[in-house]
């Protein structure tokens, strides 16, 4: 894949400006406050996995208007804390499989759990949330436009949420240092990583990898495969809701998250990355006010950094926390 977004020394000082609707912070404020009216009823149970070195447990707890969300939990066998821990949420139309897919990091010594993603989980990695406003089973995308024309509606509230939600039910756990809380995921769950850690001053480090959600206008415009192609064909069609349709990406939109995020960073980007372009990543990273760091993958697509940058995040992890 050639280079098709701007030269790596314009990309580096990317930040346009943020195009912020007035009452953003009210209404995440409100969002919020309704979800906490729900009982959080975080459930752990045993899971009848054969890991000689961890302990897997079953999660559900209370997401968005109460809806229960399905989540793994691991942690190294036996132990009691404090451990630091780590939330990681999934790229789009994944969900969250099997335990043996998630060992890195509890075999690294970190509390962790993995959210599933309400609806989605039937594209490249099975899920068991159905999204249950619409009764809908977990199903192929697209989720971009599901009720896109009024932000109480739009499918990633309640995802944003649920994300949000899981953080706190990690916390519950006796053995987690609920003051030591990272978010971590690839692409749609970088961009949940990013919504998190500017919603939750609680969140102390994020690690965001090619992440989605980012920078709607350009990616839209620029982004040459799915999950942003949902919307411009929406568009080709709905061809008088542009107007709105940016209106209630705006409340979603990771530069606008970023700026509010007070963790400290980790982001990847894939340099020829044509889901997930460049100049959206550094979009939202060249917002964030606080410390930071990225890591350029120069010949690298949408799989970014594969297994050497999870390295680089599990050095990154003890750097701050040692478990």
């Amino acid at each position: 894949m050639p280079l098709f977004d701007m030269p790596l020394e314009e990309l580096r000082v990317y930040c346009p400006p943020r195009a912020e609707p007035p009452d953003f912070d009210a209404f995440w404020e409100s969002t919020m406050a309704d979800a906490r009216a729900f009982a959080l009823d975080p459930r752990f149970e045993a899971a009848a996995e054969d890991f000689a070195t961890l302990d897997v447990f079953d999660v559900s707890f209370s997401g968005f208007n109460g809806d229960r969300i399905k989540a793994w939990y691991m942690k190294p066998r036996g132990a009691a804390g404090p451990l630091p821990g780590l939330v990681e949420y999934i790229g789009y139309g994944g969900g969250r499989g099997f335990p043996l897919e998630w060992l890195a990091f509890p075999s690294a010594g970190f509390a962790y759990l993995v959210m599933d993603t309400r609806g989605q989980g039937s594209s490249w990695r099975r899920g068991d949330t159905p999204d249950l406003p619409n009764g809908a089973n977990p199903s192929q995308p697209g989720f971009m436009t599901q009720g896109v024309l009024d932000p109480q509606t739009y499918y990633y509230r309640r995802l944003y949420v649920d994300a949000a939600r899981a953080v706190a039910a990690l916390q519950a756990r006796p053995e987690v240092d609920a003051a030591r809380i990272a978010v971590t995921g690839g692409s749609q769950g970088g961009g949940l990583a990013i919504a998190v850690a500017g919603l939750l001053p609680a969140v102390k480090l994020c690690l965001a990898d090619v992440p989605f959600l980012c920078h709607f206008r350009r990616a839209i415009d620029i982004a040459g495969r799915d999950p942003y192609q949902e919307i411009a064909r929406y568009l080709a069609v709905h061809r008088d809701k542009i107007d709105t349709v940016y209106h209630t990406l705006s409340y979603f939109d990771g530069m606008n998250l970023a700026a509010r995020m007070e963790a400290r960073a980790l982001f990847s980007v894939g340099i020829m990355d044509t889901v997930c372009p460049p100049s959206t990543v550094y979009a939202a990273y060249n917002h964030i006010r606080g410390e930071k760091e990225m890591r350029e993958y120069y010949f690298n697509e949408h799989e970014g950094g594969g297994a050497q940058h999870l390295q680089e995040k599990v050095r990154f992890l003890r750097r701050h926390w040692s478990p």
